[in-house]
């Protein structure tokens, strides 16, 4: 179940905040593919009110809703904010040195 207020959030970001209930759930599925990504890669503080998983979710479902010129840019962006939530200390489990 998609966190309301992260899918309000996302919405806005797209300038979609009127959507078919189709194109909704599609962007529900984004929501919970870019949770799953980052949890796959090892992060696991998925705590939809933090900024940063916030801001990760809503690049990838920028990226990935209606694909435009700008998603390599996007998908890049996506890709910098997992590599460093995956190797900052409180959003993995990793042991610490």
């Amino acid at each position: 179940m998609v966190d309301i207020d992260l899918l309000s959030r996302v919405k806005t970001a797209l300038r979609k905040t009127s959507l078919s209930e189709d194109l909704q759930q599609e962007l529900q599925d984004l929501i919970e593919a870019a949770l799953a990504d980052l949890k796959r890669v090892g992060v696991s503080n998925l705590d939809t009110q933090d900024p940063l998983i916030r801001r990760a979710v809503i690049t990838y479902c920028r990226a990935y809703f209606y694909p435009t010129e700008d998603f390599d840019k996007l998908k890049a962006s996506y890709d910098e904010q997992k590599a460093q939530l995956m190797t900052t200390t409180g959003y993995t489990d990793w042991p610490e040195d």
